[in-house]
């Protein structure tokens, strides 16, 4: 799960002194071994997001693990699209969410939705541009091998403590059965979130069908499975 800043800088298409310098000055969590940098991936993905630095999500999970996970437009079928969510802050409108997706037996939505204030009060999730991807550190565990993700539109724009200011109306929240399927999803779907045609569908919002469409045609052309 840890990264040397080589391979950190071979993958992002930077030089070792742009990846320590994240590290001195940008924030970049990361700790010394043997005298050598080494960073978390999860720790990678979240600073990223938070940066607006796109980081190509085949570093976060190895290529032949991915193979085997679920596409975010296939995490999206099973999770859903959701239209004019009511609230007026952070906590009603996750309250919203919370209450659509398809939690394994057990997890206490509650508990859940307490789980995913904790981690908004540490830094938000707003990506910018109105978007956000609420979640927890650690996955939302789900039953077996599936993933999900929701797609959730808010009816009013909602203050999220945005890095650009900007209020939310579009939340993406995840369901995983375990870390490589989290880091997996989050980091392809920061990576698609980063396509201004797409973002713009969003904002409109596009329907269900336009949505998924785009998403599958992005996969094939962007990011390669």
């Amino acid at each position: 799960m840890f990264l040397k800043v080589a391979d950190l800088a071979a993958a992002a298409g930077v030089d070792e002194k742009t990846v320590l310098h994240w590290i001195k000055h940008e924030g970049l969590p990361a700790h010394k071994h043997d005298d050598r940098y080494r960073i978390n991936r999860v720790d990678l993905l979240e600073w990223a997001n938070n940066k607006g630095i796109t980081i190509p999500p085949d570093i976060f999970v190895a290529g032949n693990e991915a193979s085997r996970l679920s596409s975010v437009s296939e995490a999206l079928q099973k999770g859903g699209i959701f239209y004019g969510l009511p609230g007026d802050t952070p906590e009603s409108a996750l309250r919203e969410v919370v209450s659509r997706l398809a939690l394994p037996p057990g997890l206490d939505p509650e508990f859940l939705l307490h789980t995913l204030l904790a981690r908004e009060a540490l830094g938000s999730t707003a990506l910018g541009n109105g978007i956000a991807i609420p979640h927890v550190r650690n996955p939302i565990l789900g039953q077996a091998n599936e993933s999900a993700i929701s797609l959730c539109f808010l009816k009013n724009p909602i203050d999220f403590d945005a890095v650009d200011g900007q209020p939310v109306t579009i939340l993406f929240t995840l369901v995983t059965p375990n870390v490589k399927a989290h880091l997996h999803l989050l980091a392809k779907l920061a990576f698609l979130l980063h396509d201004q045609p797409f973002q713009e569908l969003l904002h409109r919002p596009g329907s269900e069908a336009e949505i998924m469409t785009t998403i599958r045609s992005l996969e094939e052309t962007v990011i390669r499975r």
